[in-house]
């Protein structure tokens, strides 16, 4: 029998028993007050009188609802359009990091060529790359293609083609991929199925836990990110959500922009709720091979 910091028989004392359970409480209570209590007061802050936030930003509504602030950041500001190309930047890199990351892990930990070794260690090196360091070859790149001889600035384009390749995201597949039973792949291989066959009918049904973990990383990383976007994506009607708020804070009310910012964060909250059991469901691949 396993055993924890408390074993069974100082558990069945009653005493250490109510004391274990208040502190599992009490640190439960801290960790929702820490967690939630931002998200719960932007929440309330949003649809909050903007005298009513400056004066008592902790009280329930002293003087009622200002439901218009949702209205205002929605239309007043424009805050559809940047709603919207947050959206098609996130999806975006949700595509290409899901088509690199997935492809990449595959070769890497499924088909193993005789480069594997050296491409990990390529790609594993990457990370110890500042990605500061990459900010103006990246940008002088985008401004002229190689080959290509067009600019990409002001498109989407040059938010989604860099951040397709992330280092931590395919050794992350790679090793989801390594966990996999071997003998689902040498079954395959033994009924004439071609590597791009149990990629697609094999690998991929298997992989629902960690596409759904990569999709919650990437959105959010994309959601929220703020110095790529800002540099490549100069013209106001082409700014994401992280990049226009900042420029608009000193112009618009109190209320107004404290709508706005709630309503940035519904997305990445409702992704993570959705995906949430993603990140605890275990793999269960041993019943995957019949006997």
């Amino acid at each position: 029998m396993d055993r924890g910091i408390i074993s069974s028989n100082e558990w069945s004392r009653r005493g250490i028993r109510r004391s274990a359970n208040g502190i599992q409480i009490t640190l439960l209570v801290l960790l929702a007050i820490g967690g939630l209590g931002p998200i719960l007061w932007l929440a309330k802050a949003a649809i909050t009188p903007t005298q009513d936030t400056l004066r008592t930003p902790m009280a329930l509504f002293p003087n009622g609802f200002a439901w218009d602030n949702v209205s205002k950041a929605w239309t007043t500001i424009g805050l559809d359009v940047q709603f919207m190309n947050t959206v098609w930047v996130a999806l975006g890199v949700l595509v290409m990091q899901l088509i690199v990351t997935m492809t990449a892990g595959y070769v890497l930990a499924i088909l193993k060529p005789a480069y594997a070794k050296v491409l990990n260690a390529l790609v594993l090196a990457t990370l110890f790359v500042p990605s500061v360091v990459l900010l103006v070859p990246l940008y002088l790149t985008i401004l002229d293609v190689p080959f290509l001889g067009i600019s990409l600035q002001n498109t989407f384009w040059a938010v989604w083609l860099p951040a397709g390749a992330n280092a931590f995201n395919i050794l992350l597949v790679k090793r989801f991929f390594e966990n996999l039973p071997p003998e689902i792949f040498e079954a395959a291989r033994t009924e004439g199925a071609g590597s791009f066959r149990i990629f697609w009918q094999i690998v991929l049904p298997l992989s629902k836990p960690i596409i759904g973990v990569v999709s919650v990383f990437a959105v959010i990383a994309a959601w929220k990110d703020f110095l790529w976007p800002k540099l490549v994506l100069a013209l106001p009607e082409v700014q994401p959500l992280s990049v226009r708020l900042p420029q608009l804070q000193q112009t618009i009310d109190l209320g107004t922009y404290l709508a706005a910012l709630a309503i940035s964060t519904l997305v990445p909250i409702v992704l993570f709720i959705i995906f949430q059991g993603l990140f605890l469901k275990s793999a269960g691949m041993g019943g995957a091979v019949k006997g």
